[in-house]
């Protein structure tokens, strides 16, 4: 970023998950790149083959920025199990051939979700168990020269989520002690919950790994809540931050209409 392209448009990444929807997976690389995207972002792409990826990545000269250790069947209401005891020998074995399949993609963050915290939990336990885990997960990551990202989610967007505060996740992070486990901000996430963004950012700028943006209330694209985005990335751009801007939110119309606040920030896409 820089004083003259507040927003970073040279770093902004593509969630194609959830955006350009409306596409076959392969096709969402080439739409991602005509609209001005450098980078690419999806927690579960491994239903593709890593060459395959590669190869849609090489095509249109983008980077995949961050992807996650799988997280279970979401309509059984499975969102990761970092922090589940019982799923400890499921999260643990997912990680060298998450790591591998990232390596082969030239990804650098992958996003270890905690999960929902099961009826009649005891939070200690599962608090132990995430933590082990996270830095179980950060020494093999390691090796490949990859982060571990920590994404707190609220209620709204996941219920009992057990990671859904950010002052929760700086804790745990902080805990963990390991240089190469970071935060993924998600300022839709955040403004969700109550934490001011500006001053979180400000405070905690140097442990962040990854930013996400979607606007507040509704989760759609910058500019059509309430959400300040200008402050926002001016003020990633006072810390110095130097990551990719991902677009993770559902175009309130189509995704290419959705494009307007990229084109009144200087995108001419």
């Amino acid at each position: 970023m820089s004083k003259d392209d507040p927003i970073g448009t040279q770093r902004l990444s593509a969630h194609i998950g959830f955006l350009f929807g409306e596409l076959p997976f392969g096709e969402r690389f080439a739409a991602a790149r005509k609209h001005g995207f450098t980078a690419v972002e999806h927690p579960s792409p491994f239903e593709t083959p890593a060459a395959t990826v590669r190869e849609y990545l090489d095509d249109n000269g983008l980077i995949y920025v961050q992807t996650g250790f799988p997280a279970g069947d979401a309509s059984r209401g499975e969102k990761g199990f970092a922090a589940l005891p019982e799923k400890r020998t499921q999260f643990r074995g997912a990680i060298t051939p998450t790591l591998d399949y990232a390596s082969q993609i030239g990804c650098k963050m992958v996003h270890a979700m905690a999960g929902v915290v099961p009826v009649g939990a005891t939070r200690s336990v599962l608090w132990t168990e995430y933590l082990e885990n996270l830095a179980y997960a950060a020494d093999a990551a390691s090796a490949y020269d990859v982060d571990i990202i920590v994404e707190p989610v609220g209620p709204g967007s996941i219920a009992d989520y057990f990671i859904a505060d950010p002052a929760i996740a700086m804790e745990a992070i902080k805990a963990v002690g390991r240089p190469n486990v970071k935060l993924l901000m998600d300022v839709y996430h955040a403004v969700s919950l109550g934490t001011e963004p500006l001053a979180f950012i400000r405070k905690h700028h140097s442990m962040i790994g990854h930013v996400q943006i979607a606007d507040y209330p509704g989760r759609h694209e910058p500019g059509s809540a309430i959400i300040d985005f200008a402050r926002v990335f001016q003020v990633l751009t006072d810390v110095g931050y130097g990551g990719h801007i991902g677009c993770e939110y559902h175009p309130s119309t189509s995704t290419e209409e959705s494009f307007g606040w990229m084109r009144d920030c200087g995108e001419t896409k």
